[in-house]
C-alpha cells in the first residue's frame, strides 16, 4: 500500500458547495442522523451572501426607501438630497460580512457536518477528492449520495476586447468600492435592472443597453414598461434593440468604450455585463462519471441526476429555478429524499406536491425584483399558461386601492391574475408597484395551495392596505 496516499474517509453524504443550497442539504441530512461532509472552494455562504442577494439588496434598500419617502407629503421635502454613498457602501459591507465567512463556518460546524475548504472534484462514483490551497489532499467517499450544489457564475459574451477590458460582472457590481461617474449596463434582466436602479440612485449616470424590445422579458410585459418609465424618470438612459459589438479599454484602465452594432459609441467609467449565467460544473470532475464538464445537470423532481442512483444536483446547477429561495427549497426536498432512500423507504412521495417532489420549481416559484417600482410574480405568466395548454383568463387591474394612495402620492402599479377556467384556481399572479414584494406570499399560498376562486372570495383583505387589490381582482373575475 502506498503510505503517501491518504486513506478514504467515508460519510453518508458528501456535499459539493457550501452556499445556501449546500448548507441546507447538509443540515437536513444531519438532522435525520446521517453523517455529512461539505466541500467549498470559496466562502461558506456562497454567491448569495457575498456577491448577490445580500449585498445587492443592501445597495437597493436606501434607493427604494428614498424613492418612497419622496412620494409622501410632509416628508418629501426632507429627502431631496443625494444618498450618502459612503454610508450605503459601508452598510453593504456589513451585510456581506466584509467578505469573511467565520460566522457561517461556525454555523455549519454546529450542524455536525465536517467542513473541507478546497477544490472538490468527483473521482468516479461516490468519490470526491479535495485539494486545499495549503496542499492538503483528502479522499471522501459517500455511502448514499453526493450532492452537487456548486451554483452558477456570470457569463461574459464573446466580444472583441472583453477579455482585457476589466469589465464588471454581477460580482463587481455588488462589491465595488466606489461609485462610477458613468456606468454602462448591458442586459435588461434582473441583475441589469437592479444594478441600474442602485447605481443610478447612488450617483452614477447609467446607460442601460438592451438587445430586446423591453426590460425583464421573462415577466408580464407591463412589468418592464413600468420599470422602464421609472428608470427613465430617475435619469437613466435606456436603449432598447441595441447590440454591443466590441469593447475598447486601452491597457485595461481608464474609460471604457462600447462599440454598438449600428456604429454608435458609448463611453463609460465602468461597464457591467449582465448577460446570463452558466453552471459552475466545469471543474468538478464530471468527466469521471461520464458527464460533460460545464453542463447543467438534468434531474428528476427529487433532484436526483437523471440515470443515477447516488448523484444529486441541487440549486442553480440543475437549471430548474435560479433563485436562492428555490435552491433552499430544493435542498429540503433533496435532503428528505436522500434520507428516505438511505433508510430504505420503498416508495417515495414523488407525486405532485409530494414530500420528495420539488413541484414548486415549475408551478409556484416566487420572485421579487427590487427595483423602483418593485416587481413580484409567482406561478405562470399568461403566455406560459397558454403555451402549456391551459384554458385561462387574465384578470388585470390597476393598483388604485386606498392603501396604495396612502402609501404614496401618485402611486402607479398594476396587477394580473391568471385563472385556470377549467379548475377555477389561480395559476399565476404578477404585481408591479412600490411595496408589492410584501404582497407576493399571499399569491404564492393561493397558487401552491390551488385555492379555489370561490374560497379566495372569503379571504378578506384588510382596509386600507395595498392587499385590497386581491378584492378588486376577484371582483373583476366574477364580473366576467
Amino acid at each position: 500500500m502506498d503510505s503517501t496516499r491518504p486513506e478514504p474517509v467515508e460519510y453518508d453524504v458528501v456535499v459539493l458547495g457550501a452556499g445556501p443550497t449546500g448548507e441546507n442539504v447538509a443540515d437536513r441530512v444531519r438532522a435525520a442522523g446521517l453523517s455529512a461532509a461539505v466541500v467549498e472552494s470559496e466562502l461558506v455562504g456562497g454567491e448569495c451572501s457575498y456577491w448577490a442577494c445580500m449585498p445587492s439588496k443592501a445597495l437597493l434598500r436606501p434607493a427604494i426607501t428614498r424613492a418612497d419617502a419622496r412620494r409622501v407629503p410632509g416628508l418629501s421635502g426632507a429627502v431631496q438630497g443625494p444618498l450618502d454613498a459612503a454610508a450605503v457602501l459601508a452598510h453593504r459591507d456589513e451585510y456581506a460580512s466584509h467578505w469573511k465567512d467565520d460566522g457561517q463556518v461556525a454555523w455549519l460546524d454546529s450542524t455536525g457536518a465536517r467542513f473541507y475548504r478546497g477544490q472538490g472534484r468527483l473521482h468516479g462514483p461516490r468519490k470526491v477528492v479535495v485539494d486545499s490551497s495549503e496542499g492538503e489532499h483528502h479522499v471522501l467517499t459517500a455511502r448514499h449520495a453526493v450532492a452537487v450544489c456548486t451554483g452558477s457564475r456570470a457569463v461574459l459574451p464573446d466580444l472583441p476586447g472583453v477579455a482585457g477590458a476589466r469589465v464588471w460582472t454581477s460580482r463587481e457590481a455588488t462589491s465595488a468600492r466606489a461609485v462610477p461617474g458613468r456606468l454602462a449596463v448591458v442586459g435588461g434582466g434582473v441583475v441589469g435592472v437592479e444594478m441600474a436602479t442602485a447605481w443610478q440612485a447612488l450617483g452614477s449616470q447609467v446607460t442601460l443597453l438592451v438587445r430586446g424590445d423591453g426590460l425583464l422579458p421573462r415577466m408580464e410585459p407591463f412589468v418592464g414598461e413600468h420599470v422602464t418609465a421609472a428608470l427613465t424618470e430617475a435619469g437613466a438612459d435606456i436603449r432598447l434593440n441595441t447590440d454591443v459589438s466590441a469593447v475598447v479599454r486601452d491597457g485595461g484602465s481608464g474609460p471604457v468604450t462600447l462599440v454598438l452594432a449600428d456604429g454608435d459609441r458609448i463611453e463609460a467609467d465602468e461597464v457591467l455585463f449582465a448577460t446570463g449565467r452558466a453552471p459552475r460544473t466545469d471543474d468538478i470532475g464530471l468527466e469521471t462519471i461520464g458527464l460533460t464538464p460545464g453542463s447543467w445537470l438534468p434531474v428528476d423532481d427529487s433532484c436526483r441526476v437523471d440515470g443515477s442512483d447516488w448523484l444529486y444536483a441541487v440549486g442553480d446547477v440543475n437549471h430548474r429555478a435560479l433563485l436562492t429561495h428555490q435552491g433552499k427549497y430544493q435542498a429540503r426536498i433533496a435532503g428528505a429524499a436522500i434520507v428516505a432512500r438511505a433508510q430504505g423507504v420503498p416508495l417515495l412521495e414523488t407525486d405532485r406536491w409530494g414530500a420528495h417532489s420539488a413541484t414548486a420549481d415549475t408551478a409556484g416559484a416566487p420572485q421579487v425584483i427590487f427595483t423602483d417600482p418593485e416587481a413580484a410574480a409567482v406561478g405562470l405568466s399568461l403566455a406560459e399558461a397558454e403555451s402549456a395548454g391551459h384554458r385561462v383568463r387574465a384578470v388585470d387591474h390597476a393598483i388604485d386601492v386606498a392603501g396604495a394612495g396612502l402609501y404614496a402620492d401618485g402611486y402607479r402599479g398594476h396587477a394580473r391574475m391568471v385563472v385556470d377556467l377549467d379548475r377555477e384556481i389561480v395559476l399565476g399572479v404578477t404585481f408591479v408597484g412600490p411595496g408589492v414584494g410584501e404582497l407576493l406570499h399571499s399569491a404564492t399560498v393561493a397558487v401552491v395551495g390551488e385555492v379555489p376562486i370561490d374560497r379566495l372570495w372569503h379571504a378578506v383583505p384588510p382596509y386600507p392596505t395595498i392587499s385590497e387589490i386581491w378584492l378588486r381582482l376577484l371582483e373583476a373575475y366574477r364580473q366576467g
